[in-house]
């Protein structure tokens, strides 16, 4: 059985990277494409992937730029062909009140976390169509459902993710494309460095990280449309 390509954009650092370790961990000589801005961290993440088993190769990309996804594209075709699984994981965090948010600042949340999904989805999901089979996750976040003060821009962005999945699910299931929203709370990243909150209060990365490997693990007959994952003591204030 040929072993799945899986796409992870964001795949330089926190959930991405741990993503891409848990499916290469669990899913023997699996072909990732590991695709973020951040090369260098990118190759570190590939280094590792390939010591658990899988092959992988990076491609240093800005998913928020049409032409670069284009790009994107044509050089992971060329590389692994169809792309079987696209973990659309790519964003940003910036926390500002509704009234303190800057336009640019607006415009750069949306970019990165939600016109994101649109371009790379729009690259990769025709060729699952045209095959009749494959599966995408979008990350989403406790945002998508929940009015968190203080982050505006973020909210805006996640609340979009969770439209536009619910959106791709229901045009897509007549093709055999499964679409899912993953949508985490407090996870331990980068996004939390220097906040003071404990560790043991945040989600290991690893734990999200399975939840996309079960997901798509199940028999082609059932789909996960929506999933939310908490820390055990609830949301952070």
């Amino acid at each position: 059985m040929k072993t799945p390509v899986i796409l992870i954009t964001g795949a330089s650092q926190g959930i991405g990277a741990a993503i891409a370790r848990t499916f290469a961990a669990e899913l023997k000589g699996v072909q990732l494409a590991l695709v973020a801005r951040n090369a260098k961290n990118l190759r570190a993440v590939a280094a590792v992937c390939r010591q658990l088993g899988a092959e992988a190769e990076v491609f240093p990309c800005d998913t928020s730029n049409a032409a670069a996804v284009t790009k994107l594209g044509r050089a992971v075709t060329k590389r692994f062909g169809v792309v079987d699984v696209l973990v659309n994981n790519a964003g940003k965090f910036h926390a500002a009140p509704f009234l303190q948010t800057a336009v640019k600042d607006f415009d750069a949340l949306l970019a990165a976390n939600l016109r994101s999904v649109f371009l790379v989805s729009r690259v990769f999901v025709p060729a699952m169509v045209k095959r009749g089979r494959g599966d995408v996750f979008n990350m989403g976040s406790i945002a998508s459902i929940k009015a968190l003060p203080g982050m505006a821009s973020y909210s805006a962005a996640k609340f979009g993710v969770l439209g536009l999945t619910r959106v791709m699910r229901e045009e897509l299931k007549p093709h055999g494309v499964r679409v899912c929203c993953v949508m985490p709370g407090a996870t331990a990243s980068p996004s939390w460095g220097g906040t003071g909150v404990s560790p043991e209060r945040l989600m290991p990365a690893e734990d999200v990280a399975r939840a996309f490997v079960d997901i798509y693990r199940l028999s082609r007959n059932a789909v996960v449309e929506e999933i939310i994952l908490r820390p055990q003591l609830g949301d952070l204030p």
